[in-house]
């Protein structure tokens, strides 16, 4: 396409190229739609907590720390040792420890094993606070098969203590292997939220247990009181 400008006085006619206007247009009218992106989250009923008195205490949960490598949404998968990988288009909805201390507080509200169940933010009393980290939270995949593997460590504080060395009531290591139904993200989520049920539910337990001995003036775990 040209434009030809008229003739004027000692001018001779010129022909100006609007070609690099044309294809500025083009290109911003061919824009691709954005790709869509899959969010995943937990999906599970809280674990059911049989034959447990409750503690008549209330606890805070602190908000969980997470190795560095699973420090965000992506969706990791180890596709051999010593490689990791990540999902396109595929992530989950919030950060790992976001996800986890939210389902874990959630958990030991309904168990019904606790009088309260707190933020740190949150007013309101509460003689125990339960700190931890994600130490895992990836796809493994095996040759006998791809799993979810979930690890996490748990600190159980007891805050009338004045000693801070003596404030640890216990601490633990958790981890659940879960086979994957499919080998897709899907798979992926709802194989993360049977580990994390299964931890959730012994992290309960352990918690429940531990807050009866201290409330019993029993030996707490390692021997102290």
């Amino acid at each position: 396409m040209e434009i030809i400008l008229p003739k004027t006085e000692n001018r001779k006619p010129k022909t100006v190229f609007i070609i690099p206007l044309l294809m500025a247009l083009l290109v911003g009218g061919c824009g691709k739609p954005p790709v869509l992106v899959q969010q995943y989250i937990f999906d599970y009923p809280s674990p059911v907590m049989k034959g447990q008195p409750a503690t008549g205490e209330a606890i805070k949960v602190d908000l969980f720390g997470v190795a560095q490598a699973f420090n965000n949404t992506a969706m990791v998968y180890q596709p051999q040792p010593f490689k990791s990988d990540t999902y396109n288009y595929n992530r989950w909805r919030v950060n790992p420890g976001n996800m986890v201390t939210d389902y874990l507080r959630r958990d030991l509200r309904n168990s019904g094993l606790f009088k309260a169940v707190f933020s740190p933010q949150t007013p309101g009393q509460a003689r125990y606070m339960l700190e931890g980290g994600v130490e895992e939270f990836q796809e493994i995949d095996d040759p006998d098969g791809w799993k979810a593997a979930l690890a996490l460590t748990v600190t159980l504080l007891d805050l009338l203590e004045d000693e801070v060395h003596q404030r640890v009531v216990f601490q633990k290591n958790y981890q659940a292997m879960e086979p994957l139904m499919e080998k897709t993200p899907k798979g992926l989520a709802e194989g993360m939220s049977r580990a994390m049920e299964k931890l959730s539910a012994q992290i309960i337990a352990d918690v429940s247990r531990a807050v009866k001995r201290v409330g019993n003036n029993l030996p707490r775990w390692g021997g102290r009181r």
